[in-house]
């Protein structure tokens, strides 16, 4: 179906090397196939292997040149393109094979190519499909794709801001295998994500919205709600921004991006905000507050930083035995809380893996400034690539890795951000990552399989044209894989996402 034409147009093949901006490497040779329904079912077979899986398109002798899509069974189906995933179980709306396959508008997203035959695919065919796929895209006999080892399963999470979704990303085939649909009308750009250090539970926020939802890893579904709207004097909308989670997995604390802002502490057993580890749920923010951003906790979780956004500051604070807090500089001069040409404008704090210093990413000052826990002091000060923004740490690497998001130095055509390596023991950088990469925002490093994982959210306009429409409006971005062990690309792949492909962390560490 998505047959690409042996010869192309000038124009057309510049304009496909700009979108993909990279050489897909060809899958090794498959096994042909014996049975005559592909594992699928017998109404979708006789779709797929009739209209998909025929000669010069998606069968084993003609799928290296039709975007490396194999149609001939329901388990190569899976395998899906130089693209990532083709069919996501249960969402029919973010399957893009069902995007090259629609002949009207009227149902749903039509991408077209200029390698498919006109309308091959009838409406009733193309509704066979779509309904096939909300039923979760089964084989002949019912299997759901990925579906098994659904306590043990490596996965990884990834917010879509644009979409209202988190993306679940299956680590081993790096494939996204299911969307999760979160908030609701009111509760839009799911922000930051984070995932209980047992693996069983993933906490979403919204920053446009007053939700933190918690979601069962095991069935990937939204179990409870917490509304800080109901609650926090001003909580709707209220720009929640950055989770931090207590090493046992027994609260978390969410800030709230306001100019005189929030950090709230939610129970993850009971899901109820808790007023006593919380600041200012009544009065509508604080001055003490302003712009936080950052989170992070010592390994107690009594002790806590907050990064304010515009200026040089750090907000250390405790709740023992009563409130507080202490303005903490990051560049030595007297602290401030609104910014200029100077001023770090600290985004990001991540705590190393013994809690004896602290990284802060400085998106002013291009910098991650490093800070002595216990004395509160500047170790060293790291330059960095434009508008450092996340971070993720390898801990059987000692590495900390930074998401560099306009970091116009990459020289790839296209391409624009970097990721920055830095030896948390000699803090000096190992290396400059220039990927395939357009406005990388965070990381999420895979210990259990050795990679790491990198969204590019391609928010803005200048940006490469999404390789196809989604369901919902906006740019659609992806992520890249790479290799923890020699920081190369794993696969050289752009894995499509839906729009804004924004915070992404791992279930497993």
């Amino acid at each position: 179906m998505r047959r690409f034409l042996l010869i192309i147009l000038p124009a057309v093949l510049t304009l496909v090397l700009s979108i993909t901006a990279c050489v897909h490497k060809p899958r090794t040779p498959v096994t042909p196939v014996t049975n005559t329904d592909g594992n699928y079912p017998p109404a979708i077979a006789k779709i797929i292997l009739n209209k998909c899986a025929t000669s010069g398109c998606h069968n084993a002798a003609s799928y290296q040149n039709a975007a490396n899509l194999l149609l001939d069974t329901w388990d190569h189906l899976l395998l899906g393109s130089a693209s990532g995933a083709e069919v996501v179980a249960f969402s029919p709306l973010y399957s893009p094979f069902l995007y090259y396959c629609n002949p009207d508008s009227a149902l749903g997203t039509v991408a077209k190519d200029p390698g498919h035959l006109d309308a091959p695919i009838t409406r009733d065919e193309y509704l066979a499909l779509f309904n096939w796929i909300a039923g979760g895209a089964p084989d002949k006999n019912g299997n759901i794709p990925f579906a098994t080892n659904t306590a043990t399963r490596q996965k990884i999470y990834l917010t879509n801001q644009g979409c209202d979704l988190v993306a679940v990303i299956d680590a081993k085939s790096r494939l996204i295998m299911r969307y999760i649909p979160i908030g609701d009308a009111s509760d839009k750009a799911p922000h930051d994500v984070e995932v209980s250090a047992d693996g069983i539970y993933a906490y979403v926020n919204f920053y446009n919205g007053s939700y933190v939802q918690k979601i069962d890893t095991r069935k990937d579904t939204v179990v409870s709600t917490v509304n800080l709207g109901s609650v926090v004097a001003g909580g709707t909308g209220g720009a929640w921004s950055v989770i931090s989670l207590s090493p046992m997995d027994t609260a978390l604390m969410v800030s709230g991006y306001m100019p005189n802002g929030y950090v709230v502490t939610i129970n993850t057993g009971t899901m109820q905000i808790n007023p006593n580890l919380s600041v200012d749920i009544f009065s509508g923010g604080t001055d003490k507050f302003v712009y936080p951003h950052g989170l992070a906790g010592n390994a107690a979780f009594d002790t806590f930083y907050a990064t304010l956004q515009l200026g040089n500051v750090v907000n250390k604070f405790t709740f023992k035995p009563v409130f507080w807090y202490k303005y903490v500089s990051l560049n030595n001069s007297s602290p401030v809380t609104t910014n200029n040409a100077t001023t770090p404008d600290p985004h990001q704090i991540e705590m190393s893996p013994d809690y004896s210093r602290y990284f802060v990413t400085c998106q002013n000052t291009n910098e991650v400034r490093v800070m002595d826990t216990y004395m509160d002091t500047l170790i060293t000060v790291i330059p960095v690539g434009t508008f450092p923004q996340e971070m993720d740490i390898s801990t059987s690497k000692n590495y900390l890795f930074v998401a560099c998001m306009e970091d116009v130095a990459n020289p790839r055509p296209g391409c624009h951000g970097s990721v920055y390596v830095i030896d948390i023991g000699n803090l000096q950088v190992v290396k400059k990552i220039y990927g395939d990469f357009y406005q990388p925002h965070d990381i999420a490093v895979d210990e259990q399989d050795g990679l790491v994982f990198i969204p590019s959210r391609n928010a803005n306009p200048a940006g490469p044209a999404p390789h196809h429409a989604t369901a919902c409006n906006g740019r659609a971005g992806w992520y890249s894989v790479y290799d923890l062990n020699t920081l190369e690309p794993a696969d050289n792949k752009r894995y499509d996402a839906t729009v804004d492909p924004y915070a992404i962390s791992a279930r497993f560490k």
